[in-house]
């Protein structure tokens, strides 16, 4: 396969199905970022040590957005053509390792912000790509309805990415750092 065809040097790309867009087109900026978000959690799988919890699952969720990307590129009368593997049953295995990490996390008291460790800042970095992901997501879903579990999935996806990075400090005895009001 040719890497480049000169096609989109206008600036127009083309749907699974053959439709000419702009690329800046909600349907692309959804896709789009969902593949800036699985190159994201890449970078996070690498950060973290072979034996994590963590990493078979990420790697999963890894082929969940990618197979919700294509949906997502696809021509809304050809949706059927590429659904994803998506279910219920996929938002709760998240919803399982939430709650697995949280019973044996500290209680949050203050906003956690990002750092305290590499693999911490990275997991709230995929986290916050992940709320990115979802608000375009939303965009497209009020012009175009997509996969009914999609944006579950990145609800959820988004959570665990939160509960990941405060396990990841943890993990490796690294200080959570806490956003504290000043006091006026």
């Amino acid at each position: 396969m040719k890497i480049y065809t000169k096609g989109g040097d206008k600036g127009k790309t083309s749907l699974l199905g053959g439709t000419r867009v702009p690329k800046h087109h909600i349907r692309i900026e959804a896709y789009g970022t969902t593949d800036e978000l699985n190159s994201c959690i890449g970078l996070l799988i690498e950060e973290l040590p072979n034996d994590s919890d963590q990493k078979a699952l990420l790697k999963t969720v890894q082929y969940k957005i990618f197979e919700l990307g294509a949906s997502l590129a696809t021509e809304p009368d050809k949706q059927q053509l590429y659904a994803p593997d998506l279910t219920e049953a996929h938002i709760q295995q998240l919803e399982e390792a939430i709650d697995a990490m949280q019973a044996v996390l500290p209680e949050q008291k203050y906003f956690v912000l990002p750092g305290g460790h590499r693999s911490v800042a990275m997991a709230h970095l995929c986290r916050t790509v992940c709320r990115r992901a979802e608000r375009q997501v939303v965009l497209l879903n009020e012009k175009d309805p997509v996969h009914p579990v999609i944006l579950p999935f990145l609800n959820r996806l988004s959570d665990y990415l939160f509960v990941v990075s405060r396990k990841l400090a943890q993990d490796f005895g690294a200080d959570e750092v806490f956003w504290i009001p000043e006091k006026a």
